[in-house]
């Protein structure tokens, strides 16, 4: 009987087979099947180390609230523009619960893709002046308040909320890297 073959690690794909997703721009519009409810455009840059515009970046957006249903999906996908920009318009999220009797403030999750990171990024856009934030398990695990600021979502216009990404970078200062999730 022959031995069996060694375990041998696979390379991880950023994306796969399906970047063509991102190329139809409609799929960054989750009120496109017609979904009811306050609207909002989530936008930002993707920034490399250097804090240049990183395009030909996949971001994903999942929410839990509102619920998805057939005119709501609670994803999109947006991909960056030579500038480094992404741009999504969705509903405004609500409260999530949390473990025991927290509750999360309302987010958006994001997963960001791109050549170069052999891994997803996870991380979370929160909206600046939410109440709920002061006693979000996540945010609150973040010890440094600094830190936690680039989980923020500043407004930027009407229903308008900006998030920009830093990949790379130190942590406090101007060009502070973004808290990203282990999940």
């Amino acid at each position: 009987m022959p031995p069996e073959p060694a375990a041998v690690a696979t390379a991880s794909q950023t994306i796969g087979p399906y970047w063509h997703l991102i190329e139809d721009k409609s799929w960054a519009d989750l009120t496109r099947f017609g979904a009811q409810g306050e609207r909002v455009t989530l936008l930002g840059r993707v920034l490399d180390g250097d804090g240049a515009p990183f395009p030909e970046v996949c971001v994903e957006l999942w929410q839990a609230s509102p619920p998805a249903s057939e005119r709501f999906p609670g994803f999109g996908r947006a991909a960056t523009d030579k500038h480094g920009e992404y741009r999504f318009v969705t509903l405004k999220p609500g409260p999530l619960p949390g473990r025991g009797n927290t509750h999360q403030a309302p987010h958006f999750a994001l997963t960001v893709l791109g050549r170069g990171l052999m891994h997803h990024l996870v991380t979370r856009a929160y909206f600046l002046g939410e109440a709920l934030n002061e006693t979000d398990p996540v945010l609150m695990s973040i010890e440094d308040v600094e830190r936690r600021g680039t989980l923020i979502a500043r407004p930027e216009g009407a229903a308008t909320w900006r998030l920009d990404i830093r990949l790379q970078g130190s942590l406090r200062g101007p060009d502070i890297e973004t808290v990203f999730l282990d999940v």
